[in-house]
Formats: C-alpha cells, structure tokens, sequence
C-alpha cells in the first residue's frame, strides 16, 4: 500500500523473529525502530532477561507481562489518539471522520482503564516509557527509549508531522494508522501468553477483535477510493 506499509510489512518479519526469542518487549523494539538500528548486543540482552527464564513465565527482569503491557500500550494508544485529533479538523470522508471518533472514545477508555488497573495491581501510578525502558530490561532501555521517542510511542511508519502535513490526508492517514494498529494487534496478542489478569486478558482479546475489523475496513477504504490493494 505505498512506502510506510511496505516498509512496516519488512519490519514485521524481523518483529517476529525476535519476539519468539526475547517476548513482547523486543517485539515493541524491533517494530519502533527498523532492523537494522538493532544492535546484535540489544537482542542478546532481550533473550537472556525476558520470557521464561529465572524470573519465571509471565516476567521480564523485574516487570510481570502485564505491567509491561500497560507501559507499552498506553503510549501506543495514546499515538492513535493524537492522528484521530487530527482526524477531526483535517478529513474529508465522513467514514474517516466517524472511525477516528471511536478510536478516540475506545482507546480513551482503556488507557483509563488500565491506568486503574496498574494503581490495583502494581501499587504506584504508570511510569512513562523511558522509566519504564530502564525497568528490568537492562540494555533495552536506551534502544526502547530512542525508538520510541521518536513517533512519541506511536510505532513504525507513524509521523505526527508527516500526517499533519499530508497534501491527501485521509490517504495518509489510513497508510499510517492500518500499520499503526497492526502492531498495536500484534501486541496484544503476545501479550495474551502470559497475562496473569483475566481482566486484562478479556481487554487484550478485545483489542485484536476491534482493530483487525478496524484493519480490514480501512484496507477496504483504501482500494475504493486510492485504487490501492489495502494490504
């Protein structure tokens, strides 16, 4: 679907590979950044401190999955929130209109939600992503932090100012959301593993559903009114 998805699409491979070896939190690395800024080192470090190991199943260093999931998520939910803004003064289709409002109003709720979530459980309020990057990830911290800062947790082939500035903005807009949410899916699923939460395994389930029907809808958008393959 032009440069961001292909690109996206490249990443997605490597994600995988990565993910099987080191869990969710090089999953979130290799995305936010392209393969070839990963340091050999960083994916060592990922595999012997995350997944099953001694800290047990469902751990990372000193982070349950969980915690992890909500330090991650939240800032990823809060990128989609800010393209839906943005939605709402700068759209022409109606369809683009009315799906950024419920992206907004969905993700709203559910970092609300598991903000609540993490006070109950983890006892403190949630860290932002360059605390949470030094947490029990040892080297991954400063190659969380780098990647992520730069789309402000908004993930791979997401930019704020690009879409801001798009002269075909409800095409740019679904280029940039449909990989978006895709890595928001791919999150949510790893993370579903280990979840140690029934409530947030429920959340987790919801967040597949909700954006892959979000993924296809939009790719079907993209083929009627770009002439694109939406994939």
């Amino acid at each position: 679907m032009g440069q961001h998805l292909a690109t996206f699409d490249r990443t997605r491979s490597v994600a995988l590979r990565l993910a099987a070896a080191a869990g969710l939190g090089a999953l979130v690395l290799s995305l936010g950044a392209p393969a070839r800024s990963v340091p050999p080192q960083v994916v060592a470090q990922a595999g012997s401190g995350m997944g099953m190991g001694r800290s047990g199943p469902g751990r990372m260093g000193s982070q349950t999955m969980d915690q992890h999931f909500i330090v991650m998520m939240i800032p990823h939910h809060d990128g989609a929130i800010a393209m839906a803004d943005l939605v709402l003064t700068r759209a022409r289709k109606p369809e683009i209109k009315a799906l950024a409002r419920s992206i907004k109003a969905s993700q709203t709720q559910e970092n609300a939600q598991m903000r609540t979530w993490y006070r109950q459980w983890f006892g403190g309020d949630v860290p932002s992503w360059t605390t949470a990057g030094a947490m029990g990830m040892g080297g991954m911290g400063m190659g969380m932090g780098g990647a992520m800062g730069m789309g402000g947790g908004m993930g791979m082939g997401t930019s704020l100012a690009a879409l801001k500035n798009a002269a075909d903005f409800d095409r740019a807009f679904i280029e940039q959301m449909i990989p978006h949410h895709r890595m928001g899916v791919m999150m949510a699923s790893m993370a579903q593993t280990n979840s140690q939460h029934p409530q947030l395994r429920a959340m987790q389930q919801a967040m597949v559903k909700a954006q892959s029907q979000e993924i296809e809808q939009m790719a079907q958008w993209y083929r009627q009114w770009c002439g694109g393959s939406g994939s």
